[in-house]
């Protein structure tokens, strides 16, 4: 119901400034990506990548507008392909309206991308990363569509200090997130954990972004930080996460041709699982429902540099380490850790080419029952390829 009201609320706003001003001034802009990922051992993102696999295909097209020199509006439809993952619906990545009182204070409001971190609110557009996959520890490509926005308002702005103490910029925000259904954590959670796929699922956020540009003004430090729960029912129970804390710590430094970031964050989730009275051959079982809770302490971090060798060829790495250290931190299925090198090829401004290689160890991250019956090897490599097409 909330995905409808802010569609007709989104068509209300573009219906009255198409028909106003002449349509040269919307801005519209896209994407196609093709993705291949081959691995030795195991199967990633629910694909057949021990077999080589190229079910992973993204397309996106935005569009906005410039209502006033104080209002504009956008929206972004998507499509995506991830294996077993996403399909033909297509889905809006965010419709918002955004009004500028000054520097110091704008609001946006309708399905915000959320700001958090360095890169989620831009891992949406592949065109403008290195990286063929960002650290999966902080924006698992699995899960982007849960991740990357919520529906709600925002106040943000920019302060100035001066050249000797730098600029703060600061956002505050509320809302709610919607769990993609036919994302990765609907399929991690929903048949495995309670025993079928999820109805429904989402929750409320809300959170703050604060990052200074240092005086030094190739460094950026910053904070960031949501607060938040889930909730997910199904035929055969449900599945709640109670409110808390996402704190991140991020440092970046980019200087011509030369990048390099870290982020860093720890997170406790605590996890109720409410089941039905199911037998497990799937008949009816008059016992008492029950709950199970699962507490987690998962602390991840990474650190990543790149360098531009010629206009068109790019290059870098990435080290990512996840693990839940409040369990046995020796278990494979308790860490993950991804060493990286990374290439970009711009063929012109509208077509590139990305290769990657990914030295995994570890399996917390990315592995799917379905396409590992057997279980999964501790280390696997992965060779990640992708091109793309953008206007």
């Amino acid at each position: 119901m909330i995905r409808r009201i802010l569609m007709v609320i989104s068509l209300c706003i573009f219906a009255g400034p198409l028909l106003a001003q002449d349509l040269s001034n919307i801005q519209i802009h896209g994407f196609v990506t093709q993705g291949f990922l081959y691995s030795s051992h195991n199967n990633l993102f629910t694909m057949e990548t021990s077999d080589g696999s190229a079910r992973w295909t993204d397309a996106a097209v935005s569009l906005s507008d410039a209502i006033s020199d104080k209002l504009h509006v956008g929206i972004q439809l998507h499509v995506y392909q991830l294996g077993e993952l996403g399909g033909p619906n297509l889905q809006i990545d965010w419709a918002t309206g955004d009004y500028r009182v000054n520097d110091r204070v704008k609001l946006v409001f309708g399905k915000v991308k959320t700001v958090y971190g360095l890169y989620n609110d831009s891992q949406d557009v592949d065109t403008v990363h290195l990286w063929t996959l960002l650290p999966e520890s902080f924006y698992p490509v699995d899960n982007k569509n849960f991740t990357l926005a919520h529906y709600g308002a925002d106040f943000y702005g920019t302060a100035d200090f001066g050249t000797r103490r730098g600029k703060v910029s600061y956002r505050a925000y509320a809302g709610y997130r919607s769990l993609d259904l036919t994302g990765g954590y609907a399929l991690e959670l929903g048949v495995p954990v309670v025993g079928s796929a999820f109805t429904t699922g989402g929750g409320n956020m809300f959170g703050a972004d604060l990052r200074w540009q240092t005086p030094l003004k190739d460094l950026l430090v910053g904070v960031s930080a949501i607060v938040t729960n889930l909730n997910g029912t199904a035929t055969t129970g449900s599945l709640h996460i109670p409110y808390l804390g996402e704190p991140v710590e991020f440092v970046k430094f980019e200087r011509g041709k030369f990048m390099a970031a870290s982020e860093y964050k720890r997170v406790a989730p605590q996890l109720d699982l409410h089941l039905n009275n199911v037998d497990p051959y799937g008949y009816p079982a008059p016992v008492i429902p029950y709950n199970v809770v699962a507490v987690e302490d998962q602390r991840s971090w990474y650190v990543m540099s790149s360098y531009r060798l010629t206009e068109k060829l790019q290059v870098g790495a990435y080290y990512s380490h996840t693990g839940n250290a409040h369990v046995n931190g020796k278990l494979p299925i308790n860490y993950s850790n991804d060493a990286v090198i990374s290439g970009r090829f711009d063929f012109n401004s509208y077509f590139y080419a990305k290769l990657e290689g990914h030295f995994i160890n570890g399996t917390s991250l990315n592995y799917y029952v379905d396409t590992n019956p057997n279980g999964e090897t501790t280390a696997t490599k992965m060779l990640a390829a992708r091109i793309g097409f953008s206007f």
